[in-house]
Order: C-alpha cells, then structure tokens, then sequence
C-alpha cells in the first residue's frame, strides 16, 4: 500500500459510522486541530490591567459632622491590604455647636463658633443674606493626620491648596502632576455663611453656620440653590488636583452626590494618590 493509500484508509471506517458518531468525531478533531488557537484561554487568562484610580464612598449626608481623610494613611492600608476598604479609612467629628460664652464681640470674625445668618430663602436666594449673631464654641477637632475633609457640600483640607482642570475622566489626566506645578492653586479660605449647622429656624431663613476656612474650588464641585425648594444640586466632574503641603499631589473627581435612596451628599469619589 503506498503511502498515499494508507493516508485515506480510515475513510471507509468513518463511512461506516452513523450521523451522530460522525458528528461527534467532527466536533472532536475540530477541538485538537484549533488547540493552539484556544490555548489558555480559560486555565490561564491574561494578567488584569492594574486600575490608576480607586474609589472612595462617603456618606457626608450629616449637618453636625466632618468627615476627614488621610491620604497617607489611606495608602499606607492599601499597600499593607490590597483588599482594604477605601472608605473605612473616613473619621468622622462632630461640629462644636453648645455656646462656650458670651461673646463680647457680638460681630465676631475668624473666630471659632456659629455665625447666624438671615438667607433670602424665598426670594433673591441664599446669595443673599445678613448677619444676625455669633455664638461661640469650643474649636473644631481635628485628627492628628488628615489631608481632606467633607461637610455636605463643604471641602476643607489641612494646609492644601486645589486647581479645577479641564479633564472629566481620571484616565485622561496627564502621567506626571508635574503638568500642573505652574497652575493657580487656590488655598482654603475663611468662611462663615456655607457650613450650615443649626436649622431650627431655616423655614423662616435663619441658618446658623459653622465659621471655618474651608476650600471653594474643591468645594465647587457640588453647588445648592435655593431657591427652588426642596435645594437643587448641581453637580461638577472636572478633576480637581490636591497639592499637599509636603509636596505630593493628589487627584479628585465627584462622580455622584446621592445614595440609592436618594439621599443627598452621600458622595463616590474617584481618586489618584499619589499622583
């Protein structure tokens, strides 16, 4: 027999076969034959790309509280436990609100304690408004390290300063922060009139607040106005830089305000640290 014949003399035996065997026996030489296409799909899937930002979850719904991160701290977990919770590395400090003494300045400034206001609620909104009295109270306490605080709406930080870009998605951001050494960061500021605390009379405008430096740019990234009322939120996702004072940078953007349940400024952060 040549080599030729022997080569085709299974045909006869497969001949034989009936439809379903023949079937079985086509699908089975087609799984050998495409092997090294198939090879490792499933046993040995290719390494994941390794993500540039994380998220974070911070329910800063509370009126009496901030809520401070550490963004040192925060790495610092992650690395020891790539399985840590972003979110569990949040410390969350009441607001001194009980009245320490009576002020002998009743027009108080850059002091610790509440500024009550009157706020056009109804009318011109809560641009406009007046100074009615401050209270004053114990300072804010703060951890012994931390980087960033939130308040509702309010961002402060601990010495930082902060530039809105132009990107609103983390993976457009330029690979080195040394992109933004020469932009017009912005340092915290005082203020007396956006941290609301005490709202016993707010259906008449009255709103007693917090005076604390706190960051306008970072906090720009989600406005109240009022009216309408109920407030509407507006909410802004450009990517805002974090310059620390030791010189490290971080990268920010506020992707929602609010739960599943609606409730507002409960907040998901998308974050690059250190950037």
């Amino acid at each position: 027999m040549t080599i030729l014949t022997r080569k085709f003399a299974f045909l006869p035996a497969i001949c034989k076969l009936g439809a379903k065997s023949l079937l079985a026996f086509t699908v089975a030489a087609m799984l050998v034959s495409c092997e090294g296409i198939f090879q490792n799909i499933y046993d040995n899937p290719p390494p994941e790309t390794e993500e540039k930002a994380g998220r974070l979850l911070i329910d800063a719904s509370s009126w009496n509280d901030w809520y401070y991160l550490d963004f040192k701290a925060l790495d610092d977990s992650l690395k020891k436990d790539k399985r840590y919770n972003p979110s569990d590395a949040v410390v969350r400090i009441s607001i001194p609100t009980e009245e320490t003494q009576k002020s002998d300045n009743p027009d108080s400034q850059n002091a610790d304690g509440i500024y009550v206001y009157w706020y056009d609620v109804y009318g011109a909104g809560i641009s406009h408004n007046v100074f009615q009295q401050f209270i004053p109270t114990e300072t804010q306490e703060e951890p012994s390290a931390w980087s960033v605080a939130f308040h509702r709406n309010n961002v402060r930080t601990n010495g930082a300063s902060v530039f809105e870009t132009e990107f609103t998605r983390m993976e457009d951001l330029p690979e080195s922060s040394l992109s933004f050494a020469d932009a017009p960061f912005v340092e915290d500021e005082w203020n007396e009139t956006d941290v609301w605390v005490l709202r016993e009379q707010m259906l008449n405008g009255i709103i007693g607040n917090q005076g604390i430096r706190t960051n306008r740019v970072l906090s720009n990234w989600l406005t109240v106005e009022i009216p309408p009322i109920p407030p509407a939120f507006s909410l802004n996702n450009h990517v805002f830089i974090v310059r620390l004072p030791e010189g490290t940078y971080a990268a920010l953007q506020l992707e929602n305000y609010q739960s599943e349940k609606g409730t507002k400024c409960v907040l998901t952060i998308n974050y690059i640290y250190p950037y």
